[in-house]
């Protein structure tokens, strides 16, 4: 783990100066890293990439090598693997595509190179990968386009074109990650090595995972049951369909399986389903910043409020409510929601948030705001976030519908660790999270 998420030394076979190239990619990014870490650039072709002396192959280089990545055309990867093998290679990661997803000459030259690592016991990630990435320690082993930002969750996907995906959304969120990892085909690590992996990662706090197929579903049952005892696992699993199933053989040469065998496993293992992307990391980000606030308070009270100062949003709240379980709780003198009806001003909310807490029979209140001309979302903001100190035991689930006129207030919520929701059903799902036995209890 060491070596493959904070090596000392990491040599780039493939590395060019060629715009638009996989190979520049990989080496800005690792040049990021660069006062972490020696880090040498394998070309024969080249003489210097990033104006940085280029070596002919990793034979050259005379410095024990904890991590080698190879990106070169898939023809000439076996070639490299031998030789990266015989440089004393801590561990391997073979970013090239062209190999069991595209059929069987891609298979069989696969499995060949697999062998190789194998034989040589050197940790070999992929083929057909992104890469890694571990922003706490400065290293970006990948060809991403971006580097997300140090954080509490653990994103292993199989997909990596997703996590570029993920990586530009976190920015513009403000989402933090401890590990990325791209696995590809797992021709050498898999999903459970990685699982182990960030299960023993201090800087992980939940792990989130992208699949399309578990290789050994026995050994994902007992390695994930034991983590999901200390660290939340959230699982989007793709190729759920026959058309899905379909796309993933050609995507990871993975043979996704039927859906329900799949859902049975993760709840045997005591881990999470979710059935978008959104939901994915809504979830994920929740149970790392939320629930570790709310240990030791476990929620009390019969039911929830909806406080509202729009009709439409507090039918749609609370209709989803009745959809997934949370109770509604009984308000004295109000219906809920409580509509306190589109005039009311930033002291109206505060006075009937602090009277809704101060109910026992409350567990914690939705707070929905509409922009109306008197709407201040700042400042509503600002009483979100005090009297949620006021009253640490009843969360307080902040959803501002609205877009330009929110944005900074919708920061604020954010940067103080309560999130906020632009859709009901979000706000209403965290709810529900808030009140399984298992997240109170931790």
């Amino acid at each position: 783990m060491q070596k493959l998420f904070n090596p000392q030394s990491v040599a780039l076979i493939g590395a060019t100066d060629r715009a638009g190239s996989v190979g520049l990619g990989i080496a800005e990014n690792l040049w990021l890293g660069k006062k972490q870490r020696k880090i040498f650039f394998v070309n024969p072709n080249s003489k210097k990439v990033l104006k940085q002396k280029t070596y002919a192959s990793i034979a050259e280089i005379k410095e024990k090598i904890d991590l080698a990545i190879i990106a070169v055309p898939a023809k000439f990867v076996k070639q490299v693997s031998l030789e990266c093998c015989l440089a004393g290679a801590g561990c391997c990661i073979i970013i090239s595509s062209g190999f069991a997803e595209t059929g069987l000459a891609g298979e069989t030259l696969q499995k060949e190179i697999s062998e190789i690592f194998a034989k040589n016991n050197i940790p070999l990630v992929g083929p057909n990968c992104l890469g890694v990435i571990n922003p706490h320690k400065k290293l970006n082993a990948s060809f991403a386009p971006d580097t997300p930002q140090p954080g509490k969750i653990a994103f292993l996907s199989q997909s990596g074109a997703l996590i570029d995906s993920v990586i530009d959304y976190s920015l513009l969120e403000n989402l933090g990650f401890s590990l990325m990892v791209s696995y590809g085909n797992e021709a050498g690590l898999g999903l459970n090595d990685f699982l182990a992996m960030a299960g023993e990662d201090k800087n992980t706090k939940v792990i989130a995972v992208y699949l399309e197929e578990i290789k050994n579903g026995q050994d994902f049952i007992k390695i994930a049951s034991e983590i999901a005892k200390q660290k939340p696992i959230i699982i989007l699993k793709g190729g759920k369909t026959p058309a899905g199933n379909k796309a993933a053989q050609s995507h990871t040469a993975a043979m996704a399986g039927e859906a329900k065998i799949y859902s049975a496993a993760f709840q045997k293992a005591g881990v999470l389903e979710v059935e978008t992307i959104e939901d994915l990391f809504l979830v994920s980000r929740t149970r790392a910043d939320l629930v570790p606030k709310r240990r030791g308070l476990p929620l009390s009270g019969s039911g929830w409020a909806i406080l509202t100062n729009g009709g439409a949003v507090g039918v749609i709240t609370a209709d989803w409510c009745s959809r997934l379980g949370v109770k509604l709780a009984e308000i004295a003198l109000q219906n809920n929601p409580w509509d306190v009806l589109g005039d009311a001003t930033s002291e109206i909310y505060q006075t009937a948030l602090l009277a809704l807490l101060k109910q026992p029979d409350i567990s914690g209140v939705i707070f929905c705001q509409t922009l109306q001309t008197m709407t201040d979302p700042w400042q509503n903001a600002k009483i979100i976030i005090k009297t949620q100190k006021q009253y640490p035991q009843k969360p307080i689930l902040p959803l501002f519908l609205g877009g330009v006129k929110t944005k900074k207030a919708v920061d604020l919520l954010k940067q103080a660790g309560l999130g906020c929701f632009q859709e009901p059903r979000d706000a209403v799902m965290i709810a529900s999270l808030l009140l399984t036995s298992d997240v109170n209890s931790r």
